[in-house]
């Protein structure tokens, strides 16, 4: 039997006390709830070996490519991120708009998969996890660092208290004295000495620097290819997953299975085995004179990366629509406007995630970055708030030629707007739309 605990003392709480003492003593509440659930569930993830990736840009897909390597491998591994949960080749759609899930849940899964026979787990970590002490009682044998850039200040306040939650997954690595205390680091991140020296067994990873490398690196629609490079080895990396960040992220993958001992050929082949992640890079395809894509990038990193590696591929016009969340970090809001403005022909600003914040404030925000990367409303910057409108008027723009973006909501089920929660597939509503196109031509 599982056992769950209610959201509503929580909030109750926070309502009667002060911000700044709800901050302070957050933490310990969590950490409470995951004890007191732990030993209700009787610590169903003890005997486990549990990989865990944490990082601001690319946990999902890192963690989809260890999972699918091992499964490829022969082990009995199991899957919870963002995107899905499963065992094997079974993997279900997560439709909670959170990534590591409340420690109840978390718990249920996992005794669930482990009645499937699971042995492994990948599990993707978040800041907020972490720092809610959701994962305590989870036995971490490798941690994963993918990078740690500008995001969630919202909650973790400094840059400094958010990196510092992603290192937790580290200590609780090196802390489990039964597992493999191994740590798999980005090395051309500006934080990677520090979480190096948080884990007993190091290993790097970049594609300049750090203990794997990558070299000849090829960039295709389709995927990425390269040689990856650690002391006398050669490995030829073949992956499906496009963009310049996937060569890290399957950097991150394939040293994962380097510390678990597979051989070159199934490192190599479990790698070339995932076909895709949802919402990733996902292409739409309804046979429109002009390409789509969906992805989930919603920080000034991703985004960065995302657009350098798009812009030089598109031959017409590149059209960018994305919002920014409410009750989330409004920093970025402004930055991820510069950054479409300077990139994109046209940018086109929606609703994401709105929650009880006033759409049209989020809206300004991100236009006021756009703005200084020289878009101009009503020419090459526009503010449509309902997003499936949105979408429509993007389409509208295309060129045969042109690329459509549609950023943020990636594989998301549900939009979250302030009299509730709606359903919501943003690679579903785009193909409707793409369909009502072709039938009106």
């Amino acid at each position: 039997m599982s056992y769950t605990l209610g959201m509503n003392a929580r909030s109750i709480v926070k309502k009667l006390i002060p911000t700044a003492l709800f901050r302070i003593i957050e933490p310990y509440g969590h950490l409470g709830e995951a004890v007191i659930m732990q030993t209700l569930n009787g610590f169903p993830a003890k005997g486990l070996k549990v990989i865990g990736v944490t990082g601001t840009n690319g946990k999902t897909s890192t963690c989809f490519l260890i999972q699918r390597m091992l499964h490829q491998a022969g082990y009995k591994v199991g899957l919870m991120t963002t995107v899905g949960y499963g065992v094997g080749a079974d993997i279900k759609p997560q439709i909670q708009h959170m990534t590591t899930a409340s420690s109840g849940l978390l718990l249920k899964r996992i005794k669930a998969m482990r009645a499937q026979g699971m042995e492994w787990l990948v599990l993707e970590t978040t800041s907020h996890g972490l720092a809610q002490h959701r994962v305590w009682g989870i036995p971490f044998d490798i941690a994963v660092m993918t990078n740690v850039t500008h995001e969630h200040l919202d909650y973790h306040r400094t840059f400094e208290r958010y990196r510092d939650a992603k290192r937790r997954l580290f200590k609780l690595a090196n802390h489990n004295h039964k597992g493999l205390r191994a740590g798999v680091i980005n090395a051309e991140d500006p934080s990677a000495a520090l979480f190096s020296s948080d884990i007993l067994h190091p290993l790097t990873y970049g594609i300049k620097h750090g203990d794997f490398r990558a070299e000849n690196i090829s960039l295709k629609p389709d995927g990425i290819s390269y040689t990856a490079t650690y002391q006398d080895q050669k490995l030829k990396i073949n992956c499906r997953l496009p963009g310049s960040f996937n060569v890290a992220n399957s950097l991150a993958a394939l040293s994962v299975g380097h510390l678990l001992g597979l051989s070159k050929s199934q490192i190599e082949q479990g790698i070339a085995a995932l076909e895709g992640v949802e919402g990733r890079m996902t292409t739409i395809d309804e046979g429109q004179e002009f390409h789509v894509i969906v992805d989930f990038a919603h920080t000034p990193d991703s985004f960065d990366k995302l657009f350098r590696d798009l812009r030089p591929a598109v031959k017409g016009k590149l059209i960018t629509l994305f919002g920014s969340a409410g009750r989330r970090d409004e920093a970025k809001r402004a930055v991820q406007g510069k950054i479409a403005g300077r990139y994109a022909d046209e940018v086109i600003i929606t609703e994401e995630d709105d929650r009880d914040i006033d759409g049209q404030e989020i809206m300004l925000q991100i236009a006021s970055g756009a703005e200084t990367a020289g878009k101009i409303n009503d020419k090459d910057l526009f503010l449509v708030h309902d997003r499936e409108a949105a979408i429509s008027f993007a389409f509208s723009r295309a060129a045969p030629g042109d690329t459509v973006l549609l950023l943020g909501k990636g594989h998301e089920k549900t939009i979250e707007r302030a009299d509730g929660t709606y359903p919501w597939n943003e690679i579903e509503i785009a193909k409707k739309i793409l369909k009502k196109v072709k039938q009106a031509d």
